[in-house]
């Protein structure tokens, strides 16, 4: 089978990339002429482990192929996917102006049967949309069939969870596109992954569903770790009990600065407005992102707690991206709390293994030293902020950063040390949900 793959973004060149690995002959099209120029020379423009392997691989073997022609991709393909990008629009509304304009391209280009699926996020709806758009730019003349088929797929882990998903949802309401694309997973059906088989509406909900879900459960131990605080209690062990329970489970539970990157923040936003115009109020979903826009303030009263005049004192801020293996930086909490410390009169000594060049991009070079890595970040640092986990922050040579540092003031936002070994370690420390999170080195209490 043939397959294209419009758009080239994470979604559509994981997809592209995966389905490729599979037997699958694959077109990637994109209307970015340097990206295709650069995946043709093996270049990936994102990082996700596993993915330029995957890319060089099939590459050779002449199973995957990057063009910016759409016709082209289009034309020899029995399935082609929607894989753009459905940023937000005014309000919170999902901005569908890319998907709009492939599908006018597709109805354009349309010469033979095809499935048609949406690969993107997309709000209930759209996949009607899109059927309209291309049977008025193809005039009806060649049949297709219409499809959701979201992803479910975790920067930092995306590889394993396309070819090993808890499910494969198929949104379609004809015989002839659930069993093509059935076929097209093969390979996952006889490994015996469930598959959901709805109409495209059901499948379009499930995706905002699920994600606003795992937003909830953050929110919700992030306002469980405020209270542990407050009463002495163990967010990780209150998480460890919770999630034992198979109705709950462990995923999600981790406290931390609050939620960001390229779902989450934008698709809470969106399924709230479509509970809107339909008469609908999502408490919940409204409460999820509230609870996530005062983890900001939450970091920052840390910070003010141990620093309480910051105007010229050091901050060295440890971890860019909204979570470990990944160089994305789109709504990451760090970002936000680098510019409010930079408004307070904060100078800024930043590192990340492999997101500086994204968040440089969109933070510039005022009040901010980009450091070499973490060692060269902490020194002369008047505090340490820790926002992104990467195992490599869980590994340093303490000892080194207590005397690399001006002053031993420690902020772990992500809980990634333990309180009694820094105070041992002569370190005041604050961490979320635990605690005595607030020590006074041994060396210092009376």
């Amino acid at each position: 089978m043939k397959i294209a793959v419009v758009g080239t973004g994470y979604v559509g060149l994981v997809t592209g990339a995966c389905f490729s690995d599979c037997g699958v002959d694959v077109t990637c099209v994109d209307n970015d002429a340097a990206k295709i120029a650069g995946l043709r020379r093996g270049e990936i423009p994102i990082f996700e482990p596993g993915l330029e392997a995957l890319v060089h691989k099939n590459s050779a073997a002449g199973r995957l192929h990057f063009t910016t022609d759409t016709c082209e991709a289009i034309a020899p393909a029995l399935v082609v996917f929607i894989a753009v990008g459905t940023p937000s629009g005014p309000g919170g509304t999902a901005d569908l102006s890319y998907v709009d304009q492939v599908a006018r391209t597709i109805g354009t280009c349309l010469a033979s049967y095809k499935v048609v699926v949406t690969k993107s996020t997309v709000p209930v709806g759209t996949g009607e949309r899109v059927r309209r758009i291309i049977q008025e730019s193809t005039a009806g003349e060649h049949g297709f069939d219409m499809a959701s088929n979201p992803e479910f797929l975790r920067e930092g882990s995306a590889i394993s969870d396309f070819l090993r998903p808890d499910r494969v949802v198929i949104g379609a309401g004809s015989d002839r596109a659930i069993t093509i694309l059935k076929d097209l997973y093969t390979p996952l059906f006889r490994s015996e992954v469930p598959f959901v088989v709805t109409s495209v509406a059901s499948a379009e909900m499930i995706k905002y569903s699920s994600n606003a879900f795992l937003a909830l459960k953050i929110s919700y131990i992030n306002e469980i770790a405020d209270l542990c605080e407050k009463v002495g209690a163990d967010v990780f062990d209150v998480a460890q009990g919770m999630g034992l329970d198979r109705r709950i489970g462990p995923q999600f539970l981790q406290p931390g600065p609050g939620f960001g990157g390229s779902c989450f923040p934008k698709d809470t936003r969106a399924l709230a407005t479509i509970a809107e115009e339909h008469g609908c109020s999502l408490l919940t979903v409204h409460s999820a992102m509230e609870v996530n826009r005062r983890r900001i303030e939450s970091v920052l009263g840390k910070v003010r707690c141990l620093l309480p005049e910051i105007v010229g004192r050091t901050v060295a801020v440890l971890g860019l991206a909204f979570k470990p293996e990944t160089d994305d930086v789109r709504e990451a909490p760090a970002l936000e709390i680098i510019r409010a410390l930079r408004a307070a009169g904060a100078l800024i000594r930043a590192y990340d293994p492999v997101a500086m060049p994204a968040a440089r991009k969109v933070l510039g070079e005022g009040g901010i030293a980009w450091a070499r890595d973490a060692y060269d970040a902490v020194r002369g640092a008047d505090l340490l902020l820790l926002i992104t986990e990467w195992n490599e922050f869980r590994h340093l040579d303490l000892h080194q950063v207590r005397n690399t540092m001006r002053s031993p003031l420690v902020v772990d936002t992500r809980n990634v040390y333990r309180y009694e070994a820094m105070s041992d370690l002569g370190f005041t420390y604050l961490a979320v949900g635990r605690p005595c999170s607030c020590i006074v080195p041994r060396s210092e209490r009376p």
